[in-house]
């Protein structure tokens, strides 16, 4: 079983790789991912081995807390809750530590001292013990449990500080006999929190808009929907209830301008219904009895009562939401290199603030002791664990999220990744290039007189063909019959004596004569005539004919194939202009293959594969060196979905290439393929700038805290600005991620 569990009381990232560690080392537990930025852990466990109870008891055992009641609906919309609540008291905490050290710094600058010492102090107490409790809490926790984080930098740091003016404070004759000045750091001590509590209260607001994406998603799910009961009477009742208490077969009404609950089938009413926030379908879809409506739609001007057919977690809606929030938790590749960094950064700090202290001393003797408390101090504070944490989640959230507004689904953090470096894209033909269901695209008549149909009229034959193609089991019939409809034909109800010929076509007798509709082998029985070379003109187009006469008369000929996107073409042409070179696989015979190669722009293409067959050809590409995508939506395409380096589903597919996939087109728009690539382009990027920064403020900012500059400059970093410094590296990183917010993907040419 894998569920998605949010984490309550993460305060860094070493936080998070903590707690994975902890949920990781649980008995049943197969995998733990933890995700800082979305605080959501992604466990895959053993239900008959450990339950959600004992991984929350083990989590809180570290100090931190997991919500477990619920779905996992309930789950986010408690983590929102908890959330809110807790930006609340850290918005009053960090509000009240200012306030507090604002008045210690005057009396500091001052340079009052006697009592004012004292006032320092009272004033310095709530700051410590009050508003930056948690940090001392988690920070002593983590340094029991031997994995130092950020709060212990802060803990270490302040406490130095407040510990050393505090001695000072009662005792300060000990540092006057030996002809030191009195200092005291209440001030650096208080700021320090004072900036950090700042910078999380920053963090945490721009951290909420970079999950706004799961958020928008769950707005399309209404709160409650209207049931229709019939009583015993016969008469009517509708009764409002909760999206929790849906049941499937409930007959549900909605009004327009309504969302619609769950997915079903309309069993009465007519109307448009908008389904572009979940499918991407741009043009408003009639819906009647018999059509299929999906959770999250808005039902423009009708009335319709559906049948639900799938409720809770199983909708279409829930599942979009699902996949989100599991990419969102997953890690990319470089997000475990990261983590191995952060496990090991902040014991790395601790020893160069210490070897920061005893070098000063050395060098400079007993007299600078003050100088190194201070560089000891700022090496602690200035380190910034949390950017180098947040560089790739955050990023990686925004990304996802933008994707999936987009209509793209991403099941796997490592496809961002991974997408940029692709080379060859390999396209199935049915259903990924072609719309997968064959259509009428010619239709014409043999003879254009009146006596050619035998005493009916042209819309009574095509009637009687309607008719019959409709209780017919050929695949190539539904596209008769669909056509027919969309030029406003109605079956007729007159026929008699309906056969199958297997292998060649119907037949039934109409008003005393005999109708018929088939392949070429039949036409030539009938009619006796050579029909070969019309045959040949539509198959060298990759078109399949059907045949239509009365008694031993062709009269009509309709020639059928799998349409070509529209889309289609123009996504190859801009995959194209990206440098990507393209591939199709299709089972289907030569001349249709080299017919969509065509009028695609498909330059290397292969007919008559079998599924192992595609399978080979991924494996061959990949063994030339190539980064391969594979795109497809059928059983036979999971085998080569399942190799590929980025594995993609068309949305209206099959279940079971889905499921193999790593990303997913909802909409089926191959056009989308470009997108995809763009917005992984750009998420990359951003991790490798985001991880830039957070180290360069590192490399760059602990040397000037231990005091590089002054021999030279005779500056020194005060530990406050060393607080600034840390809290903006982390805010910094999270709002870069954001920009991909702002990004909207424009194709070219």
């Amino acid at each position: 079983m894998k569920r998605s569990y949010p984490v309550k009381n993460l305060s860094c990232a070493n936080c998070a790789i903590g707690v994975e560690k902890k949920l990781n080392q649980q008995k049943g537990v197969k995998s733990a991912n933890v995700n800082f930025a979305s605080a959501i852990a992604l466990i895959e466990y053993d239900p008959a081995l450990t339950g959600p109870e004992k991984l929350r008891d083990a989590v809180r055992s570290i100090g931190y807390d997991m919500i477990v009641e619920g779905n996992e609906e309930d789950l986010l919309t408690k983590q929102d809750e908890e959330a809110e609540k807790e930006f609340r008291i850290l918005k009053r905490k960090t509000i009240y530590a200012w306030v507090f050290s604002i008045l210690i710094m005057a009396i500091s600058m001052s340079h009052l001292s006697s009592w004012f010492n004292y006032l320092q102090l009272a004033l310095a107490i709530p700051v410590i013990v009050v508003f930056g409790r948690d940090f001392y809490i988690r920070g002593w926790k983590h340094a029991v449990n031997m994995s130092p984080n950020m709060d212990t930098l802060v803990a270490l740091s302040t406490s130095i500080a407040f510990l050393f003016s505090l001695f000072t404070t009662f005792f300060p004759s000990f540092w006057e006999q030996r002809g030191m000045d009195v200092m005291l750091y209440y001030e650096a001590s208080t700021m320090i929190i004072a900036f950090v509590l700042l910078g999380k209260l920053l963090e945490e607001r721009a951290k909420g808009k970079s999950s706004s994406a799961i958020r928008n998603l769950m707005g399309l799910q209404p709160n409650e929907a209207t049931v229709v009961q019939k009583a015993d009477d016969g008469t009517l009742a509708y009764v409002i209830k909760k999206m929790a208490d849906l049941k499937i077969s409930d007959m549900i009404l909605v009004k327009p301008g309504e969302r619609i609950a769950v997915d079903g089938v309309v069993a009465e009413g007519e109307s448009f219904v908008d389904e572009s926030a979940v499918t991407g379908e741009s043009v408003a879809l009639e819906k009647r009895a018999g059509d299929k409506v999906v959770s999250g739609s808005i039902n423009i001007n009708g009335s319709l009562i559906f049948k639900a057919e799938r409720v809770g977690k199983d909708t279409v809606l829930s599942q979009i939401i699902k996949v989100v929030r599991e990419s969102q938790a997953s890690k990319a590749p470089v997000q475990r290199i990261v983590d191995k960094v952060a496990s090991i950064f902040v014991p790395v700090v601790a020893f160069v603030s210490i070897l920061t202290f005893v070098l000063w001393i050395t060098l400079g003797g007993g007299e600078m002791f003050p100088m190194a408390l201070v560089a000891s101090i700022s090496v602690l504070v200035i380190a910034c664990p949390c950017a180098m944490g947040l560089a790739t989640p955050t990023a990686l959230m925004v990304g996802i999220g933008k994707a999936a507004q987009n209509h793209i689904l991403i099941k796997d953090a490592t496809a961002i990744e991974q997408m940029r470096r692709v080379d060859t894209v390999i396209l199935d033909k049915t259903g990924t290039i072609t719309t997968g269901k064959p259509v009428v695209t010619d239709w014409m008549w043999m003879d254009n007189s009146e006596s050619a149909y035998s005493g009916y009229t042209r819309e009574e034959f095509r009637s009687a063909i309607a008719s019959m193609e409709k209780r017919s089991e050929h695949p190539l019939a539904s596209a008769v019959v669909s056509f027919l409809e969309s030029e406003g034909v109605l079956p007729t109800e007159n026929l008699e004596s309906f056969e199958i010929t297997v292998g060649h076509g119907v037949s039934a007798s109409f008003r005393g004569k005999k109708l018929w509709a088939g392949n070429l082998r039949l036409a030539l029985e009938r009619c006796g005539e050579d029909y070969i070379s019309k045959k040949e003109s539509f198959k060298s187009e990759g078109k399949s004919i059907l045949f239509m006469g009365i008694e031993n008369r062709c009269v009509a000929i309709a020639a059928i194939a799998d349409e070509v996107k529209e889309s289609s073409a123009e996504a190859v042409k801009e995959l194209k202009r990206l440098g990507i070179e393209i591939h199709m696989l299709t089972g289907d015979s030569e001349a249709v293959a080299s017919n969509v190669a065509k009028n695609t722009g498909i330059l290397y293409y292969l007919s008559g594969v079998l599924p192992a067959e595609k399978q080979a050809y991924v494996a061959d590409l990949q063994r030339q060196g190539r980064v391969v995508a594979m795109v497809g939506d059928g059983i036979n395409d999971s085998q080569a979905l399942s190799v590929a380096d980025v594995s993609i589903a068309m949305g209206k597919g099959t279940d079971i290439a889905m499921d193999v996939a790593m990303m997913t087109l909802i909409t089926s728009d191959l056009r989308l393929l470009p997108a995809a690539f763009a917005i992984s382009g750009r998420t990359v990027r951003l991790i490798h700038q985001n991880l830039f920064w957070a180290f360069f403020y590192n490399v760059v900012g602990i040397p000037i805290a231990a005091g590089l500059l002054y021999p030279f400059t005779g500056i020194m970093l005060n530990p406050m600005i060393a607080a600034a410094a840390m809290a903006f590296s982390s805010v910094s990183v999270v709002l870069n991620s954001l920009r991909l917010g702002r990004f909207n993907y424009h194709p070219k040419g």
